[in-house]
């Protein structure tokens, strides 16, 4: 399914903020079905279990009269749940934070855009995604560790610096290395600038 018969490229050129989110709504209007497709897909399978994982944590807590009783068969169920649906959403995280990244630079670059090419794309650069964004994603413990380590400023510091790393290793094909290298250097005198468009 190719979303879009004759895609248009972005206009590359230096791009004032007003200008930047000009061009960032024409290619979300033109793509929106797909990406918010890749959104609601992407987020419902995990959705689903911790939904099902908080159903059951109501089941838990049974109330007669005044005291609270737990039953302890259905919390042994119910953890397995939250693990699976944990697992589920680290599994899932490259495609959730890449597969639009690469959709919106395929769609900057006026390539066809489609759900199979997202998906080949996401899998072909797996590891590297799940690593960088094992590191930022803020719902992952070791975010919550780094934090503890490293002032907080530190790490938004690092973040910007490094957020072209995704769609680096898209439209240049490198590895996690040198994207984020790249990245470091395209923001590289730009770091408040960017930080504002993020």
């Amino acid at each position: 399914m190719s979303v879009s018969a004759a895609p248009t490229a972005l206009r590359l050129r230096p791009l004032e903020i007003g200008d930047l989110l000009d061009e960032t709504f024409r290619m979300y209007r033109r793509h929106f079905l797909l990406f918010a497709g890749i959104s609601v897909l992407l987020s419902v399978p995990a959705a689903a279990l911790y939904a099902a994982a908080f159903g059951m944590l109501g089941l838990l807590s049974q109330q007669p009269g005044s005291a609270t009783t737990i039953d302890f068969s259905l919390l042994t169920a119910l953890l397995p749940v939250f693990a699976i649906a944990t697992l589920l959403s680290i599994a899932l995280l490259p495609f959730s934070f890449a597969a639009i990244t690469y959709a919106a630079c395929e769609s900057a670059l006026g390539r066809p855009v489609t759900p199979g090419g997202i998906i080949r794309a996401v899998l072909s650069r797996y590891f590297p995604l799940l690593g960088y964004w094992l590191l930022f994603n803020p719902f992952t413990g070791e975010i919550a560790i780094l934090l503890c380590v490293v002032p907080v400023i530190l790490w938004l510091w690092v973040f910007v610096m490094w957020i072209a790393a995704t769609p680096a290793m898209f439209v240049e094909g490198i590895g996690l290395g040198a994207a984020v290298g790249r990245s470091r250097m395209l923001t590289q005198g730009r770091w408040w600038r960017t930080f504002l468009v993020v």
